[in-house]
């Protein structure tokens, strides 16, 4: 018996270490020069300095969609207001995004999202996705047509445009033709959400065929060593490259994996098919993109059983995603090609990821959002909590509202688990007396143990089983709290402003009062506390373990979860805590129900006050 408490409590303890120890390296080492948000703001200055690498392409496919052709390599890293400025733009103004597509190079490199706001405060300006090539944080996507033999458009090309604004109502069509006969034009339509559709196509008034391979990329400067922690990749949550490859979501490849370094602790120890420098997928590939915690770019191409797709690094910081067609297509003198690729760029909001996913036929694409191993019980429990947020008004509220939800639904097994509980803590004391009775013979004390399990009619580990239930419930609950950019900077009440983030307030500076920031291991905030002392209290209720050595783990577990879970959000802490302090109340009201468990409750308050006065007279 003690061999299966022990498995259990090993259990117990991988699974604490496992959700905590990648949280307790970024709380007790974090990178203290980059705790910002990884976006820009709309039109914050950037400083002239030299960088690696600024945001060039890594290259373009070639017909035959093998080779890269490396463009010049821009060092300068300047100021984003003084690059918007150099070339001509059109403006994309909709409700929800805003920005310019650069004329020179088409590309889509200027992109703010109107209605997510880089930090809380009254001045903060909106969450910025696309910066162009040049600035610290480059970022665009562009089209364009690959081929040998014949002039095709590239980064230095100055498009045409028939409009100066891109809008919902208003497409914008993009023109350049070559001195040989061959014409390109690229048709831009913008939605209400984040969608972009380029419709490519070429006119061939030239005298010969000429053979072209139309593509799509999107590229990113990335330093792979001022990730914040709050967006870097993790076991739990995946932070860069991303796509569906035959009807699959994928999360093995990540920039370190393609910049040629070795994956770290948790991609071994679960599998990766990444492959350094370069990743390739060649059927049916429906998007691939780029991903942040809240944030996506990805190209979806119109066809995805005749698409080549590849992740690629350009060395240093520069990173690319891009779609070409598998062959390139043979285009007669006055024949025309037309091909069209959609752009997602924009907050990972799930309605408008299912919105697309089933109105455009799009697989998968809310799998964008890293769900995880338990997405089909996820994704109900999302929809709980958003309908309830949007019943209340307040995500706090219904993050409580929703934990009733979850308790009451569990509540027939906590029957079974409480049973079995009063039944085990009624029986202690004669267990007690077998084990001061055969403490120099553990195989008899096992056995009489195990007779009087059987005499009583009591299962150990009956109540183990809501625990384990319970795994999937908190990891399903922590993976939608933590993703879900609908409970970005959502407050709740009083010092909780913002539930995506830790708990602001900590004791260890009297809550703010004395001028000080503690160090990040001891700010550990009020509904973290809250969540220990229930969590203590729950325990306490519990009957005590036999083997000396798991009391002591279980006293000194909700302290040390109190460390573990102070980097969580806000909305985690607030569910353990409301979920601890129910437990405690349905177990109040369970044991009440049970004499053996009063009688037993009563024994143990008896001797504990016998041995608090025999201490006391000793003392």
């Amino acid at each position: 018996m003690d061999d299966k408490r022990n498995i259990i409590m090993a259990v117990l303890l991988t699974g604490i270490i496992l959700f905590g120890w990648p949280l307790m390296m970024e709380r007790f080492f974090p990178d203290m020069a980059n705790k910002n948000e990884v976006v820009e703001e709309a039109n914050a200055p950037a400083n002239d300095q030299v960088g690696d690498k600024a945001g060039t392409p890594v290259g373009t496919p070639s017909a035959g969609g093998t080779d890269i052709t490396t463009g010049p390599v821009s060092n300068t890293i300047r100021p984003l207001a003084t690059v918007l400025r150099e070339n001509p733009r059109v403006l994309i103004d909709t409700p929800r995004v805003k920005g310019s597509i650069n004329l020179k190079g088409g590309r889509i490199d200027d992109l703010t999202l109107s209605d997510h706001t880089v930090d809380m405060s009254k001045d903060s300006k909106p969450v910025r996705l696309f910066s162009p090539s040049g600035t610290q944080d480059a970022y665009f996507s562009r089209v364009g047509w690959a081929g040998d033999g014949v002039a095709v458009p590239d980064d230095n090309t100055i498009w045409s445009a028939d409009g100066s604004r891109l809008t919902p109502e208003t497409p914008v069509t993009l023109t350049w033709s070559n001195e040989t006969g061959q014409t390109y034009a690229i048709k831009l339509s913008i939605d209400d959400d984040y969608l972009i559709t380029s419709e490519q196509s070429v006119t061939n008034r030239g005298a010969n065929p000429v053979a072209l391979r139309p593509y799509g990329l999107i590229n990113r400067k990335r330093d792979l060593n001022n990730i914040p922690p709050s967006e870097a990749s993790t076991w739990t949550i995946h932070s860069g490259p991303v796509g569906v490859y035959e009807g699959a979501a994928n999360y093995d490849v990540d920039y370190k994996n393609l910049a040629g370094e070795e994956p770290g602790f948790f991609a071994s120890l679960f599998g990766t098919s990444a492959v350094a420098g370069t990743n390739s997928y060649d059927k049916d590939v429906s998007w691939l993109g780029f991903t942040d915690k809240y944030w996506l770019s990805a190209l979806i191409p119109d066809n995805i059983n005749d698409v080549d797709a590849k992740f690629r690094s350009g060395g240093g910081d520069i990173f690319q995603a891009e779609i070409a067609k598998k062959s390139a297509k043979i285009i007669a003198p006055g024949q025309q090609l037309k091909t069209t690729t959609r752009l997602f760029a924009g907050a990972k909001e799930n309605a408008v990821l299912v919105k697309y996913q089933e109105n455009l036929g799009i697989t998968n694409l809310d799998r964008a959002i890293d769900w995880g191993w338990f997405y089909w019980f996820e994704k109900p429990l999302f929809y709980l909590l958003n309908w309830l947020f949007k019943l209340v008004g307040n995500f706090g509220v219904a993050i409580i509202l929703m934990t009733f939800i979850v308790r009451g639904i569990m509540f027939p097994i906590a029957q079974k688990q409480f049973a079995s509980m009063a039944q085990m803590r009624a029986v202690q004391p004669k267990m007690k007396a077998i084990q001061a009775k055969y403490k120099d013979d553990k195989q008899q004390q096992q056995q009489e143990i195990m007779k009087l399990y059987k005499e009583e009619k009591v299962n150990p580990l009956a109540g183990c089983l809501p625990i384990f239930l319970q795994i999937p419930i908190f990891f399903a609950l922590y993976k939608v709290l933590m993703l879900s950019i609908e409970m970005r900077h959502q407050p709740f009440a009083l010092w909780i402003k913002d539930l995506s983030a830790p708990d602001p307030l900590t004791p260890v500076n009297l809550f703010g009062l004395l001028p000080f920031d503690p160090p990040t291991f001891l700010a550990v905030g009020i509904l973290p506390i809250l969540m220990g002392i229930t969590m203590h209290l729950q325990f306490k209720l519990n009957p005590a373990p036999m083997d000396p050595m798991q009391k002591q783990i279980f006293s000194i577990m909700p302290w040390i979860l109190v460390f573990i879970m102070a980097p969580f959000a806000a909305g985690l802490q607030l569910y353990w805590t409301v979920s601890n302090t129910l437990t405690i109340l349905q177990q109040k009201w369970l044991y009440s129900r049970h004499p053996q468990m009063k009688e037993a409750m009563a024994k143990e308050a008896e001797e504990k006050a016998r041995k608090a006065a025999a201490d006391k007279a000793k003392a």
